[in-house]
């Protein structure tokens, strides 16, 4: 038996204006995930427990059988597993967005004009990022150059009691005064925010950017504080041998701690012109290998949510049936046996350009237990009908690996 699970980051949504009142799922053409769905178990999970936010790493541990509340330590921890960062346990990680600020001369007045600083390329980033170490690294700052605009930096005996420090895509498009934590213990890393505007904005990388029309990464952003993260081995939990393929830190860092197969895809991205077929190819590997779960994780739907493109938001949905499904059922179809699961990890709503803790769509596919579902295509409407609920999201991976698709 094989086990695949495709997550749409973000994919779920709210009724759209542009799309004429529907929803990016209700929109796409999206054939194969249909035809799963209408021969598989559909509802909704809520992935996301009360008390929680609605963020990537949280939902994403939650589908992979981690309860959040007993493992979750932070985000920025588990991006830089991802990137070969040894932590000691007095250590904590945050996030450095690279961004775009506008040009007010007050910090504070300033608004947050895009938080991948127009998807800055990883190796402009290396540039900027190799700056801002030789401006601020110290005994107790060092910072670490990630993919794209993702990069982390290390606080040796640092502290967790930072305040609130805000996602920088939670607040695209508005004044970041009152979005800056007020927290004592958070002033050093505001102090660095604030004057890395001052130098940054003049680099050479930003120089190069702005004369070609492109944004600059003018403002490194602070966030996603965390611990050492320790998670139980996944296949020790669920007694499968698995693998998580993704473009971003933060999948492969949960994988890393779970202790799965991490393969890196050339040419993904996590944006819309990622290497679909690529991740395909190198889950048939995987599985080729005796892997015998892969999750394979695709950003896109999620980026286009934040960035307020649901034209993009729909035909990523669209890129994923045409060019990853085909590649992954081709080769499912040879078993006696598999099963596939599809769901997004949150919603993304593009009229919030945030995520949300709203209860998302799901989809079990197996072969040798094909069920009717009742529905003609899946989206959240359609999911909801069913009537079917799942209130625990830690449960989920439980449910896909051992039930065999009973209905029940």
């Amino acid at each position: 038996m094989k086990y695949a699970i495709v997550l749409y980051d973000g994919m779920a949504d709210y009724p759209v204006p542009a799309l004429g009142g529907k929803t990016p799922m209700m929109v796409a053409k999206k054939p194969n995930f249909d035809s799963l769905a209408r021969r598989g178990e559909v509802g909704l999970i809520k992935t996301v427990a009360d008390g929680l936010k609605p963020a990537s790493d949280i939902a994403n541990l939650s589908v992979l059988g981690y309860d959040p509340m007993l493992y979750y330590t932070g985000r920025s921890p588990l991006e830089a597993v991802s990137m070969g960062i040894d932590m000691a346990d007095t250590d904590v990680a945050l996030r450095c967005n690279l961004v775009t600020l506008s040009e007010e001369p007050d910090y504070n007045a300033k608004t947050m004009r895009d938080y991948s600083a127009g998807d800055i390329s990883t190796a402009e980033a290396a540039e900027i990022i190799k700056s801002v170490q030789e401006h601020f690294g110290n005994d107790i700052f060092r910072f670490y150059s990630g993919v794209s605009y993702r990069h982390c930096l290390i606080c040796h005996n640092g502290s967790m009691d930072l305040g609130t420090m805000t996602a920088p895509h939670d607040i695209s498009g508005r004044v970041i005064g009152e979005y800056l934590s007020t927290g004592k213990n958070a002033e050093p890393l505001l102090k660095m925010m604030r004057e890395s505007y001052a130098f940054l904005k003049d680099h050479p990388v930003n120089k190069a950017r702005q004369a070609a029309g492109k944004l600059p990464a003018n403002s490194i952003w602070l966030w996603g504080e965390g611990k050492k993260p320790s998670l139980p081995s996944f296949k020790k939990t669920f007694g499968l041998k698995g693998s998580i393929i993704s473009a971003v830190d933060l999948l492969k860092g949960i994988g890393i701690c779970a202790r799965m197969n991490t393969p890196t895809v050339e040419g993904a991205t996590g944006y819309i012109d990622t290497n679909f077929k690529g991740k395909a190819q190198t889950a048939v590997e995987e599985w080729q290998n005796g892997q015998d779960l892969v999750y394979i994780h695709v950003e896109a739907p999620d980026e286009c949510g934040h960035r307020n493109e649901p034209e993009n938001k729909v035909r990523s949905i669209e890129l994923i049936d045409e060019q990853l499904l085909p590649i992954l059922l081709e080769y499912l179809d040879t078993l006696d046996d598999y099963k596939v699961m599809i769901l997004p990890d949150h919603a993304t709503p593009i009229v919030t350009g945030t995520h949300a803790s709203d209860p998302v769509p799901y989809m079990i596919y197996q072969k040798s237990k094909e069920v009717d579902s009742k529905v003609d295509t899946i989206n959240e409407a359609t999911a909801k009908a069913t009537g079917r609920f799942i209130e625990f999201g830690p449960g989920l991976m439980k449910h896909f690996t051992e039930n065999r698709n009973e209905g029940k």
